[in-house]
């Protein structure tokens, strides 16, 4: 695929998604089926606006079915799904109209709140209107008027969807048929906000009014671990608190707790609403002020100033004598901005932690909040 996208000063080549991939098996496959004829590429439209002509692999043709894969191109995207084969198998099928089902590796949904039908096979509704449109097209082309069966599988998909956030989301045995767009776009933040997203919504189907956040594997590492609480209602935002607590308060949740690691959370006591470092970078600036604040010299502020990081920063707090005073001043920014962002509508927490030095600060109601997500019986 010859698309490019501009992004973080690069060129950067798109790749096409599970969902394009079903697609053009699932078209190539009918084809074939209704011909009787293999076919050396079929074309697809995407709803980028951007045609697809891709070369279907594994082909097999019988008069009563036939099978052929796709490979997944995920461009400079980085994807565990690169590279991986999606395959389809379309029969022929009583009565009218087409039916669409997962196999090896497609998981199943078993939880409600996502897009995909409780039990059903965890194809999105993209996916599901591209493959219809196509296949459709193919039968009209064909003459066909009977019924289709379609099963889309992904062989690889078992072992790779236990790297996803699909076990935690209820979708068992497999990946998810995936793609808006029918495009990758490489380093896609929409994709991981998309996908905070869906984690929030599936505990909001589930009733859950209070959640549990974390910003990556540090958290939840140190929230079981540590803090020996329940995960259970756990949601991952990467950088983006600001999209995290603009959709809290969409889905009407009643709380949110944020534990993350001092290097994301003090950029919060700035205001600092993505803390991806490509954004911005004001943790030894903030810390230094507000120990000289608290009474540390010129030469303390410029020691923290300098630290690369923020445990630098602690090691130097405690020689001072000041990581009490100062933690204090973070936690409340940090209980400041939060409120500010989702104007006061549901509560917010923050607790703020070091994996060399452990819990750092609290904001003012994440003791209540933790008391929400101990585990059951302890």
């Amino acid at each position: 695929m010859e698309e490019y996208q501009f992004s973080q000063g690069k060129n950067l080549r798109c790749g096409y998604t599970t969902g394009s991939c079903a697609t053009a098996a699932s078209k190539a496959a009918a084809v074939m089926l209704l011909s009787g004829k293999r076919v050396d590429t079929v074309k697809i439209d995407t709803p980028k606006g951007i045609v697809l002509e891709l070369e279907p692999l594994h082909v097999e043709i019988t008069p009563e079915y036939a099978v052929c894969a796709i490979r997944k191109d995920s461009g400079d995207d980085p994807d565990d799904t690169n590279g991986i084969l999606v395959y389809a198998r379309v029969e022929k099928a009583a009565g009218s109209g087409i039916e669409i089902d997962g196999g090896v590796g497609v998981g199943r949904v078993t939880k409600p709140g996502l897009a995909c039908a409780v039990g059903g096979p965890a194809i999105n509704p993209t996916p599901r209107k591209m493959i219809t449109a196509e296949v459709n097209a193919a039968a009209t082309a064909a003459g066909y008027k009977g019924a289709l069966k379609i099963i889309i599988s992904i062989p690889e998909g078992v072992e790779i969807a236990k790297k996803t956030f699909n076990p935690r989301l209820g979708i068992v045995g497999g990946l998810s048929v995936l793609g808006t767009s029918g495009i990758v776009e490489p380093m896609s933040d929409k994709a991981l906000i998309e996908t905070m997203y869906v984690e929030m919504n599936a505990q909001k189907a589930k009733g859950n009014k209070n959640l549990l956040v974390f910003f990556g594997n540090y958290g939840e590492d140190f929230t079981r671990d540590v803090l020996k609480l329940d995960l259970t209602d756990a949601v991952t935002c990467s950088n983006f608190v600001g999209e995290l607590l603009d959709y809290a308060v969409f889905c009407g949740f009643e709380s949110l707790l944020l534990i993350g690691h001092s290097g994301k959370l003090v950029k919060l006591a700035q205001g600092v609403m993505n803390t991806h470092s490509k954004y911005a970078d004001c943790r030894t600036e903030l810390l230094a002020l507000q120990a000289m604040f608290y009474g540390a010299s010129v030469e303390v502020g410029q020691e923290i100033y300098k630290c690369l990081t923020t445990d630098e920063v602690i090691k130097v707090l405690q020689r001072e004598n000041l990581q009490q005073q100062v933690i204090k001043e973070i936690s409340d920014k940090i209980d400041f901005y939060m409120q500010h962002r989702v104007h006061g509508k549901i509560k917010t927490a923050a607790l703020m932690f070091s994996n060399v030095y452990g819990v750092l600060g609290k904001t003012e109601h994440a003791e209540e909040l933790i008391k929400l997500h101990v585990k059951k019986g302890e």
